[in-house]
């Protein structure tokens, strides 16, 4: 008795899906160039293995069972992440070539992110970058973005795939001269009696990720001044406009200095950067070498 099929968990998947595509046996022994009695045997033996049936069989038509759907399904995804996986790895010692089209927000991505795309692309003389800076939203489809890093929750949708990148800190923070004149907030209640720096409907949040008696919520500040732009955000509040909540990695150096200072320690939340792209059957290997490469760089924490 042959026990490969047994011992082989992929036995017989590739005919499945072949013929689940094909919609007959025949058009699916065709293309596989096997006999229509190959992949009927074939078909019967993997469902003999999985017990129940992948298709309803007529003289005339043959078409999935709901259990043939759901194993179609999840046949297809494994299949997928093999061929990116292949493609992954051919691609390591490859010079890539193309262009790449990355969308990120303007401060995190000037400050952070070009300087490790440009050691990244370095040893790629034939990949052409094209970098948009915008703290806006953009629609990765219509405006033809390959790939996209976005701070906080993402939208829930099937068109797609998000890979963790890091999770920095949220900081309150002011300048001391502001704090000096209007005084230090010690709990968010004192917060409404201040001026706040906050972003707009398109660009950066108008609200605060906040952790009250340890309880994560949002938190909606005075909105004094409504700036569009991150690291404009930050240079008013150096200059001393109000307050303002920002990833730790756009205030890290002013904080260092002097320039501005955290306040509310203890309403301090995380917020989760990931790297954003569209959902395709097989990822570019231009994209997964980036993607790949910023994860490790997150790893080494240089994405902090």
């Amino acid at each position: 008795m042959d026990t490969s099929s047994e011992r082989d968990p992929l036995s017989g998947v590739a005919v499945f899906v072949a013929a689940a595509r094909a919609g007959t046996f025949t058009e699916a022994a065709n293309r596989m160039s096997l006999t229509k009695s190959a992949v009927g045997k074939t078909i019967g033996r993997l469902e003999d293995r999985l017990g129940f049936k992948l298709f309803h069989r007529t003289t005339r038509l043959t078409r999935l069972t709901a259990d043939g759907e759901a194993y179609l399904t999840a046949c297809i995804a494994a299949m997928e992440e093999v061929t990116a996986a292949q493609a992954a790895l051919s691609s390591r010692n490859q010079i890539l070539s193309g262009r790449l089209h990355i969308d990120m927000p303007v401060a995190f991505g000037r400050h952070v992110l070009l300087p490790a795309l440009i050691e990244i692309t370095q040893p790629h003389p034939g990949l052409s970058l094209t970098l948009t800076f915008t703290d806006a939203t953009s629609d990765l489809l219509k405006d033809d973005v390959d790939l996209a890093i976005r701070f906080g929750a993402l939208p829930n949708t099937s068109d797609l795939v998000a890979r963790h990148l890091v999770t920095q800190e949220r900081v309150i923070c002011a300048a001391p001269a502001y704090l000096r004149a209007h005084g230090e907030p010690h709990t968010l209640a004192d917060v409404r009696a201040h001026r706040c720096i906050v972003g707009s409907v398109k660009g950066p949040p108008l609200v605060w990720f906040v952790t009250d008696s340890g309880v994560a919520k949002r938190f909606t500040p005075p909105a004094t001044h409504r700036l569009s732009d991150g690291q404009a955000m930050v240079d008013a509040a150096i200059g001393g406009l109000g307050l303002i909540q920002m990833p730790i990695s756009l205030v890290r150096e002013p904080l260092a200095r002097g320039a501005l200072q955290a306040v509310l320690p203890m309403c301090s939340t995380g917020v989760e950067v990931h790297a954003v792209w569209p959902q395709q059957a097989q990822l570019s290997p231009r994209v997964r070498h980036v993607v790949d490469q910023l994860v490790a760089y997150a790893a080494l924490g240089r994405l902090d």
